[in-house]
């Protein structure tokens, strides 16, 4: 694999790739390898064919590819040293396999493999694959928006299909998911990129100076105004003003501002004129805007008017796949802004970052991972370099519990207080049994050895036989994912529970409901009950004997 170096060509196609980026291909297999390499010269996309007589970390090194693809030994040693490497350059990795095996699959993902795919593999497949890859890497790095997540990718087409227009945009999401971002990239990729963009957050103005810093003011409008003042609307024209927290603005601006949406001008606190403005509005929250209609708080015809295009960001214990991609672009971020130098983070300190629950999301994370890299004592992140609350508090701050709006009704209290014992216990008895694997595995495991990440199993149905939900409370319930009347028929997910039913049996319920639910599929099985396959792969082992459903058996819940 590291024979003496000789030249390697980068092949290029008719015309640059409208993605932009590079492929690296690595010839192990040759005959896929030429095929994909011709495929994705004839789309315009630049190649760099890498044989294994090559010096392939320098030509890796050279070309900075933006995709590498491994055609064949992926387990490899040498191999995989290579993917850890390119991990941390922020490289996307494909691997090619002879044969489909699940556990290879899980095996693969866990040294950092991003796709796989079974040979022979359908070139047009895999060239749409890394061509939308390229993409959505484009657009990452325009929008510094990272991860390769379900929901980022959403957010992403979402922003790709909003920013030409100028239509207002509402952004929901907790604090640190990163709103200003996707306002700031909203505006980069629409026709006003070249104009002003400025940025408000009304929550931390007093209602007093609100509307001056919103509207503008003339000389003497209040006391202290001693000269004419632009407000951030005119200083936003023909370009994007971002409101954030707009959820907090106090009612009486409330009026004006949906006067100045609707009219398209603007009246500065003590003058008479209307001023005429151009501007895009970008509105944030950190809590759904609806509630805080239903509350009363905020003005409906307001919320219409802003809530024309919508984007959700989803926290960060939602996509906990894209925590190691995080961790590795901030360790890389800040070794080089403080000139320190790492070989980078333990599988170990990976793993209790992942576990973690992350109530601040990405700023949180982002926060932690500067103190760590300045702090640590190494040249590597391991555990002890975690702060003790984050290291031993992974993964049990909650166990979600999806409810409805609040309604009175003694049936009501008493389905949302079952289903939360019920949750508690499962989640108490998921802590103990992972407290209990963690010491076995300390006193047989082999020195550095790294169990699987385990975030908790987010039950997604819960019914209760016998539960009176009588006097036609039945469809008030319904906004209780998981509470159903006593007459009605369980969904395929339910999990009834019956006198006497020990956790394990509901455990067991839970997890072959899941693998209904996906037709077999133990990876989506994985991801709907949230937890690590490897675990899953534990737990059927366990119910060997049983009938457990293959890929594509949906069968019926029993």
């Amino acid at each position: 694999m590291t024979s003496p170096a000789r030249p390697t060509t980068a092949r290029r196609g008719s015309g640059e790739s409208d993605a932009g980026g590079v492929v690296a291909i690595l010839l192990t297999d040759v005959e896929p390898a030429v095929r994909v390499n011709a495929a994705l010269e004839s789309h315009g996309v630049r190649t760099v064919a890498i044989s294994p007589m090559d010096d392939v970390r320098g030509e890796l090194r050279r070309s900075r590819p933006s995709v590498a693809v491994f055609t064949g030994a992926l387990l490899d040693a040498t191999h995989i040293a290579l993917v850890r490497q390119l991990l941390w350059d922020n490289v996307a990795v494909i691997g090619f396999v002879d044969v489909a095996d699940p556990a290879l699959e899980v095996r693969l993902r866990e040294i950092g493999y991003a796709e796989i795919w079974e040979k022979p593999v359908v070139i047009d497949d895999v060239v749409d694959s890394i061509r939308r890859r390229l993409e959505r890497r484009q657009l990452a790095e325009l929008t510094g928006l990272v991860g390769e997540s379900a929901a980022i990718r959403e957010v992403l087409v979402k922003v790709e299909q909003i920013a030409p227009v100028s239509s207002t945009v509402l952004i929901e999401g907790e604090s640190g998911t990163g709103k200003e971002l996707v306002a700031r990239a909203v505006h980069r990729l629409s026709p006003r990129r070249g104009k002003p963009f400025i940025a408000v957050n009304v929550g931390a103005l007093p209602e007093t100076l609100l509307e001056s810093e919103l509207f503008g003011h003339e000389k003497g409008a209040f006391t202290g105004a001693a000269e004419r003042r632009l407000g951030r609307f005119e200083l936003a024209d023909t370009g994007t003003l971002f409101l954030d927290e707009i959820g907090e603005i106090p009612p009486s601006t409330q009026v004006k501002l949906l006067r100045v949406l609707e009219e398209r001008e603007v009246t500065r606190v003590g003058g008479g004129q209307s001023i005429p403005i151009d501007v895009r509005v970008v509105a944030a929250t950190n809590r759904p805007l609806r509630e805080h209609v239903e509350e009363g708080a905020f003005r409906a015809d307001l919320f219409y008017r802003l809530n024309v295009l919508s984007v959700y960001l989803p926290p960060l214990r939602e996509r906990r796949e894209d925590i190691p991609l995080l961790v590795r672009r901030f360790v890389t971020e800040f070794s080089t802004l403080h000139d320190r130098e790492f070989q980078g983070i333990s599988g170990d300190a990976l793993e209790r970052l992942v576990e973690y629950s992350w109530p601040g999301n990405v700023r949180e994370l982002r926060n932690l991972v500067e103190s760590m890299v300045v702090l640590a004592h190494g040249r590597e992140i391991v555990a002890d370099d975690i702060p003790r609350a984050i290291r031993e508090g992974g993964g049990r701050r909650f166990l979600p519990v999806p409810v409805g709006p609040m309604v009175q009704g003694a049936e009501r209290a008493q389905g949302r207080e079952l289903e939360f014992i019920v949750r508690s216990l499962l989640e108490l008895k998921l802590q103990v049994e992972e407290l209990r694997r963690r010491m076995d595995v300390e006193q047989r495991a082999p020195s550095g050895w790294v169990g699987d990440v385990q975030s908790g199993v987010n039950v997604p149905y819960v019914t209760a036989p016998g539960l009176d939900v009588g006097n036609g409370i039945g469809s008030a319930v319904s906004g209780i994912r998981g509470i159903e009347p006593r007459d009605q028929s369980p969904p395929s997910t339910t999990i009834t529970l019956g006198p006497g039913m020990t956790m394990a049996e509901i455990e067991r319920q839970a997890i072959l409901g899941a693998l209904r639910d996906t037709a077999g599929n133990r990876r989506k099985a994985a991801e709907l009950l949230g937890i690590g396959e490897r675990t899953l792969y534990r737990k059927l082992r366990e119910y060997e004997g049983e009938d457990i459903p293959e890929e594509g058996d949906a069968g019926d819940e029993t």
